[in-house]
C-alpha cells in the first residue's frame, strides 16, 4: 500500500486494512461434512428428495406471468418492489461469500480515507440450510478453528464449540413445480437494515456517523443473478446519527453473493521469509500434541489448461485457465489510463517466471453502450478504481476465500490527490539531479511514469504481496551513484519496498530516470514464482511446504531476495523510505541534495499569479524529508538485526547492530541534528512566507529525543551490554555520554547557547527527568505507570540519575559565567532548579 507522509515504522496497508487479518480454515476435502456435524434433521432435509406436499401456495400463485425472471445460480423473480429468490436445494450447505461495498457515496460521510466508492463495508461466508417446518436458514460460517478427521473425538468437540450462528430465517412461500427449489420472499429482507447485506457491522456505520435507516427513502434498485454470483444494488437513506454536519445520508450500496469454488484451491502454507499476506486459523490436526496456527498465503488460482499441463511440466510457457484481469474505472481521467494499464501489465514478466504467459493484464472497462450489464461492483470483476478525493493515497485490498486463501477479486483504489504526493516526493528526492522535477506541475509523461509505479506497487498488494521494507538495504550505497549499475539493476530489488526514488544520486553522477525510478525487480519475480508456480506433484500443502522450504533456503543465498518485514521495531534494515546498506552514508547524500534544493526552492516554485502557499508546502516537504533521513540513522542505535530462519539454517536469528555502526550513527546526529541545521531556515524563503522566524525545530528535537530514549531501544542496549557473548557493545552510559558532549557542546567551550540549542537542552533534561521521577500530575503518572516501572525496575534509573547529577553540576558551573549572555544564564538557572526540585521531591515521595 502506498502511504501518505508516513512516520518511520505502515498501511499505511496500508497495507493494514487488508485480508491478512481474516481468520480462516482449510476446507481440504470436497465433502462438506468435514466442516460441521449437522443435526440429524438437517441431514435428512438437505437431500434432493422430493419433500412432502406442503400446505403452501402454488408456485403459479406466487410467481406470476407478469413478473420478470432472471436466471443464475439463484433464480430471481421480481415485480416492482417484490423480489422472490428461487433457491435450489442443491445449493444447500454450499459456501457463499457475501461482500458489501459502497457503490455511490455521500460527500457528507467522508472520514479520512474512508467513505468513497468501492469501500468494503463488510463480508462473511454463509450457507443456506433447510430448517424446521417450511423454513430456510441462512447460517453465518466461521472458519476460525479446524479439524478434519470426523472419526476422532476431537472433531465432535470442535464442532460442539463452534456452533454456526443462524443469521436469518426465511419462510418458504412456495416450492418450484419440480420440488427441487424453495421460493423465498426476499423483498423486505433486501430493503431492511440487516447485518448480512450492506453495513455488516455497526462500526462501519459509526465511522460514517450514520444512524437508523429511513425506510420511506430507501429502495432496491436492482438484483442481477449470474452463474456464480448475485448482485444487489440498493439506494439507502440513513439518519445523521452522531454526525452533526448533515440531517441524513443517501448512498448506494452493493452486495455481492459469490458462490465459492466447489473444490477450494490447495492452500500454500506461509513462509515468513517470503512476503505474502495470509489468512490464518487454528488447526487441531497439524500438530500431534497441540494446536497450530496455520497460515495460508493469499494468491489467485492460476492453473494450466488441461491440454497444456504436460507442456507446463516440461517448462514451456502456457496460458492459465483464467488470467488475472484488472479493469480501469470508466471515470478515470483518460490521459492516465495507459499508465495504469502498463503498471498492471508490467507484472507479466514476473508470472513468466512462474511458468505462465498472458497471466495478468489490464483493459479499459466497457462503456454502458458496449455492455449495459457491466458493473464496477460486480464481484466477477477486479478493477482499479479512481477516487476523486483530497486524500493523497492508493491501496490494493483483495477479497479472499477464507477456506484456502484464494484471491477472488480485488479493487485497487487510486486517489486523485496521490499525484500531489508523488510530485512532492520526486521533487525533494530527485530535483537536484532531474531538471524535469524542478517545478510545481510536472509534465504528463513524468507524472504518468510515477503513476505507473504506484499502479504496479498496489497491484502487487492485490496479488498477495506484502511490503518488503528490507529490500533496499541489500544494495551498497555507492552502487546507487554508479550510473551503469543502478540503471541496469535499479535502486531496490523490490517495488514492494517503500524506497520511492534514488535520493542518493548526486548531480555529478549523471544518472537518468532509469536509475531513479522503482521497478518490478528480482525479489518481486522470485516471490511471484514462489506463490504462483503450479506444483501438482504433492499430496497436500504440508508435503508441498517441505519442498518449498528447501527451495527458499537455497534461494536466499542471493541477498537480493531478502525480505524485511515492515513491522520490525528494531532492525534498521527494515525501514520505510530508506535506501542502501548504510543509513549514515545514504542520509548524508540525501541531505546534500536537500541543501542544493532549498537554495533554489523559491525559483523552482515561483508562480507570478499566486502567493507563497505552494512554496511553503514544498519547504515543509524538504523539512519532512530531512526528518526522515535522521530517523533512518537513529534506528541503528540500539538496533537489532532479525533474520527470519528455519531450523536447518545455521547462525543466530537476532544480532545486535555492530558497535562501530552505532557510533557512526551517533556521530551523524552530532553533525546533522545536534549541530542546529540552520540551512533549513533559508533566508530567501523566510522573507516570503508567514513563518518569518523560520521553521520551529522544537518538534523535531522532541521527536528525536523520544526516539532515542524510548524503552524498547534502551532495553535492547542493556540486554546486549550484559551479554558476555557480544564482543563490544554500545552501552547506554556511552550513548548518554555522547549526547552530553553534543547537546552541551557550547558550555564545554565556554560559549553562550543559541535559541534552538537552548530548546534542545530543555527537551533533553525534561526527557531524563520524565524517565526516573514521578510527574506532578498524579493522573498522568498513573497513566504512564507501565513505562515508568520499566525504568524503576532496571539499572536504567540509576544510570539516568547519575547523568542528571552530572548535568546539574555542569549547568551550575556555567549559569553565572560572565561569558554567557543573559538568555543563556536564565535558561541554565531554570534547568538547575528543575533538576534540584525533582530530586528533592523524590526524597519526600
Amino acid at each position: 500500500m502506498l502511504k501518505l507522509k508516513f512516520s518511520p515504522g505502515a498501511w499505511l496497508l496500508s497495507c493494514t486494512m487488508l485480508a491478512a487479518s481474516v481468520h480462516v480454515t482449510a476446507q481440504r476435502k470436497k465433502d462438506k461434512k468435514d466442516h460441521a456435524a449437522p443435526s440429524a434433521e438437517v441431514k435428512a432435509d438437505s437431500t434432493n428428495k422430493k419433500p412432502e406436499p406442503p400446505k403452501l401456495k402454488k408456485y403459479s400463485e406466487v410467481i406470476t406471468k407478469d413478473m420478470v425472471t432472471s436466471k443464475g445460480f439463484i433464480t430471481v423473480h421480481s415485480k416492482e418492489d417484490d423480489y422472490y429468490f428461487e433457491v435450489p436445494f442443491s445449493l444447500m450447505g454450499k459456501d457463499i461469500l457475501i461482500v458489501n461495498r459502497v457503490a455511490e457515496a455521500s460527500v457528507d460521510m467522508r472520514n479520512g480515507i474512508w467513505g468513497l466508492v468501492g469501500d468494503d463495508i463488510g463480508q462473511g461466508v454463509y450457507r443456506f440450510e433447510r430448517g424446521r417446518g417450511n423454513k430456510i436458514y441462512l447460517r453465518r460460517i466461521s472458519f476460525t478453528e479446524y479439524t478434519g478427521d470426523s472419526t476422532k473425538a476431537m472433531y465432535a468437540s470442535v464442532q460442539k464449540n463452534n456452533v454456526q450462528a443462524i443469521a436469518a430465517v426465511f419462510p418458504v412461500v412456495a416450492y418450484s413445480p419440480d420440488s427441487t427449489a424453495a421460493v423465498l420472499n426476499m423483498g423486505e429482507f433486501l430493503n431492511s437494515d440487516n447485518d448480512v447485506l450492506y453495513f455488516s457491522k455497526q462500526a462501519f456505520k459509526d465511522r460514517a456517523g450514520m444512524g437508523a435507516q429511513q425506510n420511506d427513502r430507501s429502495y432496491i434498485k436492482y438484483v442481477h443473478p449470474y452463474t456464480t454470483n448475485l448482485e444487489v444494488r440498493a439506494f439507502k437513506t440513513f439518519s445523521a446519527g452522531r454526525n452533526p454536519t448533515s440531517s441524513n445520508y443517501s448512498v448506494e450500496l452493493n452486495s455481492s453473493m459469490v458462490l465459492l469454488p466447489e473444490t477450494p484451491l490447495r492452500p500454500r502454507l506461509q513462509d515468513k521469509r517470503v512476503g505474502f499476506f495470509s489468512v490464518t486459523h487454528r488447526d487441531f490436526d497439524a500438530h500431534p500434541q497441540g494446536v497450530t496456527n496455520a497460515a495460508y498465503s493469499i494468491r489467485w488460482r492460476l492453473e494450466p489448461k488441461p491440454e497444456d499441463m504436460e507442456k507446463y511440466k516440461r517448462g514451456e510457457l502456457v496460458e492459465p485457465v483464467k488470467p488475472i484481469v484488472f479493469y480501469i474505472d470508466p471515470v478515470t481521467p483518460k490521459k492516465w489510463v495507459p499508465y495504469l494499464i502498463q503498471g498492471v501489465n508490467d507484472w507479466s514478466a514476473a508470472f513468466e517466471k512462474a511458468g505462465f504467459k498472458n497471466a495478468i493484464y489490464a483493459r479499459e472497462a466497457p462503456s454502458h453502450e458496449e455492455d449495459s450489464t457491466w458493473s464496477l461492483e460486480d464481484a466477477r470483476h477486479s478493477a482499479i478504481v479512481y477516487r476523486p478525493s483530497i486524500i493523497a493515497n492508493a491501496m490494493g485490498p483483495s477479497v479472499t476465500d477464507p477456506r484456502s486463501g484464494e484471491i477472488l477479486e480485488s479493487h485497487v483504489f487510486w486517489y486523485h490527490n496521490v499525484m500531489s504526493l508523488l510530485q512532492k516526493w520526486y521533487f525533494v528526492q530527485c530535483a537536484a539531479v532531474d531538471t524535469g522535477a524542478r517545478k510545481l506541475v510536472f509534465d504528463d509523461k513524468l507524472m504518468g511514469e510515477l503513476i505507473r509505479f504506484v499502479s504496479s506497487h498496489e497491484v502487487g498488494h492485490a496479488l498477495g504481496l506484502a511490503h518488503n521494507f528490507g529490500s533496499s538495504s541489500t544494495v551498497p550505497v555507492e552502487n546507487l551513484r554508479n550510473k551503469a549499475w543502478v540503471e541496469k539493476y535499479g535502486h531496490t530489488p523490490s517495488i514492494m519496498d517503500y524506497a520511492r526514488f534514488n535520493y542518493v544520486a548526486q548531480p555529478e553522477d549523471n544518472i537518468s530516470r532509469a536509475g531513479l525510478y522503482p521497478r518490478i525487480n528480482d525479489y518481486d519475480k522470485w516471490a511471484i514464482e514462489w506463490g504462483y508456480k503450479w506444483r501438482p506433484g504433492f499430496k497436500d500443502e504440508w508435503e508441498e511446504q517441505k519442498a518449498l522450504t528447501a527451495i527458499v533456503t537455497d534461494s536466499l543465498k542471493n541477498r537480493r531476495l531478502w525480505f524485511g518485514n515492515e513491522m520490525e521495531p528494531l532492525d534498521p534494515r527494515s525501514q520505510n523510505e530508506d535506501l542502501g546498506d548504510d543509513a549514515v552514508k545514504a542520509s548524508t547524500y540525501g541531505i546534500m541534495n536537500l541543501k542544493r534544493i532549498i537554495k533554489h526552492l523559491g525559483e523552482w516554485t515561483y508562480e507570478p499569479e499566486k502567493d507563497a502557499t505552494d512554496m511553503r508546502e514544498m519547504l515543509s516537504a524538504v523539512y519532512n524529508q530531512y526528518v526522515t533521513y535522521v530517523g533512518h540513522v537513529i534506528k541503528n542505535i540500539g538496533g537489532q538485526y532479525h533474520n527470519e530462519k528455519v531450523g536447518s539454517q545455521p547462525g543466530p536469528v537476532y544480532q545486535q547492530v555492530e558497535y562501530n555502526r552505532q557510533k557512526e550513527a551517533m556521530a551523524f546526529l552530532g553533525r546533522e541534528l545536534f549541530t542546529v541545521p540552520e540551512w533549513l531556515n533559508e533566508r530567501s524563503l523566510m522573507e516570503r512566507i508567514p513563518d518569518k522566524f523560520g521553521i520551529d525545530m522544537t518538534e523535531m528535537y522532541s521527536s528525536a529525543m523520544n526516539g532515542l530514549l524510548n524503552r524498547m531501544r534502551l532495553t535492547s542496549m542493556l540486554a546486549a551490554q550484559y551479554d558476555d557473548k557480544v564482543a563490544k557493545t554500545y552501552t547506554v552510559e556511552e550513548m548518554l555520554e555522547d549526547l552530553d558532549k553534543m547537546i552541551f557542546k557550547e558550555l564545554y567551550a565556554g560559549k553562550s547557547v543559541s535559541f534552538y540549542k537552548r530548546n534542545l537542552q530543555k527537551i533533553y533534561i525534561n526527557k531524563l527527568l520524565d524517565m526516573v521521577y514521578p510527574n506532578d500530575n498524579m493522573d498522568q503518572m498513573f497513566s504512564a505507570m507501565n513505562q515508568m516501572y520499566s525504568y524503576y525496575l532496571t539499572d536504567m534509573s540509576d544510570i539516568v540519575k547519575a547523568v542528571l547529577l552530572k548535568e546539574q553540576q555542569l549547568i551550575a558551573r556555567y549559569q553565572a559565567d560572565p561569558r554567557m549572555d543573559k538568555e543563556t544564564q536564565r535558561h541554565l538557572k531554570e534547568l538547575n532548579v528543575k533538576i534540584r526540585k525533582m530530586g528533592e521531591k523524590e526524597l519526600r515521595f
